[in-house]
C-alpha cells in the first residue's frame, strides 16, 4: 500500500510539471497559423514620391486607408509607443503627426479612436533627424541648428506645439541622442572639417545649457542611435561612443575598411550593440563595452539595411532583389530568398523595407504596391495597392493581437 501511495504521488507531481512544461509552451511558442498572420495591431503607413496621399495599410486583411498629407515625398518615422507617426516634410519646414489610435496596455491593445492626423504640427528650418525616446518626439533641426521637441502625449492637444532648444549652434546637418537621464547629446559643427558635416558632439540639458563639452574630434559625422546609455555616431574618424557622464572614445574600423566609414548606426535589443552599416563595406555589429565591430554581412551590394520592429533581427535587400534575414544575437543568417526583381543601382526611386517578426514589408515603386514576404513560407504572400509611387515607409502599433 505504501508503494502505492507513493506512487501515486509521483504521478501526480509528474503531471503538475507536465501541465506547467506545456502553459510555458503556450505561451512563448509561435503555431504555424499564427506565424503565417500578421499581428492584429500592426499597421503599415507609406508616404508618396509625387502626392501628398499616405496609404495605412492592414497586413491582416490586406487592405488601405489613404490620408492627405500636407506635402509630398515626407520621411516617416515611427514614435518610440509605437502608437504615432512622425511625418517629416524636411524641404517646407514642417512635421505633421499621426497617430493610429493603438495604445499599448502591456499584455493587451486597447483601440483608442480612429486612425487620424495628430493636432499636433512642428514648424522650423530643414527638420532632418528624427528621434523618439522618454516619451518624446525630437528632430534637429538643419536650417539653424535647433532641436524641436514635444511629448507624445501632446499629439492629441488642440494648440500643442514644438519646443526650440538652442544650444547655440551653428547650422549644420547634424543629429541629437537622448539618454535615459533626459539630457541630449547633440552634434557640434565648428568648421575645422569642410563640407556640411559636423566633427564633434557635445552634452546639454532641455534647456541647451551645456552640460560636457566634446572632448574628441573627427573628421565628420553622419548617422547616430542611443539605447538611453551610450549615444553611438557614424564618422570617418571611427565610431564614436558617447556617454551620458560626458566621456568620449573611438572605436577603429576593421583594417580593410581604408577610407570608409559608417553613415548610418541603427540600435538594437542588446545594451551597448548597435549595426553600422555602409555601402562600401557592409553591415557590421558595434560592440561599444568591449570596443569591437564584427561583420554581419560583407557585401557592396546593399540597397536597404533595416532593423527588425522589435530590435532582434537584421534584413537586407541586395540590388539583385535577394533578402537575407539575420539574427542579432547570433549573427547567423536565418532566410534567404529572392524577393523581387533586380534594381539598378542609379534608380532615382529604390523600394524600401520593413521588418516585423513575421514578415518583411517591400514597396514597389514600379507597380505601387506593397509586397509582404513571409518569412514562414519564404515567399511573397500579398501584393497591396498602396499609391502610385510609394516613397517612404515605417510601422505602427503593436506586435500583439491581444485586446481588452
Amino acid at each position: 500500500m505504501t508503494k502505492n501511495y507513493f506512487k501515486l504521488i509521483f504521478l501526480a507531481a509528474f503531471s503538475l510539471i507536465a501541465v506547467s512544461c506545456s502553459n510555458d509552451d503556450d505561451n512563448t511558442v509561435e503555431t504555424p497559423d499564427e506565424a503565417l498572420t500578421e499581428f492584429k495591431y500592426l499597421r503599415i503607413l507609406l508616404s508618396d514620391e509625387k502626392t501628398t496621399q499616405l496609404t495605412l495599410v492592414n497586413p491582416v486583411d490586406a487592405t488601405s486607408s489613404f490620408f492627405t498629407a500636407k506635402f509630398a515625398k515626407s520621411s516617416l518615422y515611427t514614435t518610440e509607443s509605437g502608437r504615432y507617426a512622425g511625418i517629416v516634410h524636411r524641404l517646407d519646414n514642417t512635421v505633421e503627426t499621426f497617430d493610429s489610435g493603438f495604445e499599448s496596455h502591456g499584455d493587451h491593445v486597447d483601440v483608442d479612436g480612429v486612425p487620424q492626423f495628430g493636432a499636433l504640427i512642428g514648424q522650423s528650418l530643414l527638420p532632418t533627424h528624427f528621434k523618439s525616446k522618454i516619451g518624446e518626439i525630437l528632430t534637429f533641426n538643419d536650417g539653424d541648428g535647433t532641436l524641436s521637441v514635444a511629448k507624445e502625449s501632446e499629439v492629441n492637444t488642440a494648440g500643442a506645439k514644438f519646443k526650440t532648444i538652442n544650444a547655440g549652434l551653428l547650422a549644420h546637418h547634424g543629429a541629437m541622442a537622448t539618454f535615459g537621464n533626459g539630457t541630449y547629446a547633440i552634434t557640434v559643427k565648428d568648421n575645422s572639417v569642410t563640407g556640411t558635416l559636423p566633427e564633434k558632439v557635445k552634452i546639454i540639458d532641455n534647456t541647451g545649457k551645456t552640460l560636457f563639452e566634446p572632448t574628441l574630434a573627427t573628421k565628420g559625422i553622419h548617422g547616430n542611435a542611443s539605447d538611453g546609455t551610450y549615444a553611438v555616431f557614424g564618422s570617418a574618424s571611427g565610431v564614436l561612443v558617447v556617454e551620458n557622464n560626458g566621456k568620449q572614445k573611438l572605436i577603429a574600423f576593421p583594417e580593410d575598411f581604408g577610407t570608409a566609414w559608417f553613415g548610418t548606426i541603427l540600435e538594437t535589443d542588446y545594451n551597448g550593440k548597435f549595426v553600422g552599416f555602409t555601402a562600401a563595406k557592409g553591415a557590421y555589429l558595434i560592440d561599444v563595452v568591449n570596443g569591437t565591430i564584427k561583420p554581419i554581412i560583407q557585401n557592396t551590394t546593399i540597397m536597404q539595411c533595416k532593423v527588425s520592429y522589435n530590435h532582434k533581427k537584421l534584413g537586407v535587400l541586395l540590388h539583385s532583389g535577394d533578402f537575407k534575414l539575420y539574427d542579432l544575437s547570433s549573427l547567423l543568417a536565418e532566410k534567404e530568398a529572392k524577393v523581387i526583381a533586380e534594381t539598378a543601382s542609379d534608380a532615382t526611386l529604390k523600394p524600401q523595407i520593413q521588418l516585423t517578426q513575421r514578415f518583411a514589408y517591400i514597396t514597389s515603386p514600379s507597380t505601387g504596391e506593397l509586397l509582404q514576404f513571409s518569412f514562414e513560407k519564404g515567399a511573397i504572400v500579398n501584393k497591396i495597392k498602396v499609391s502610385n509611387t510609394p516613397y517612404m515607409i515605417t510601422i505602427l502599433g503593436l506586435e500583439n493581437s491581444e485586446s481588452h
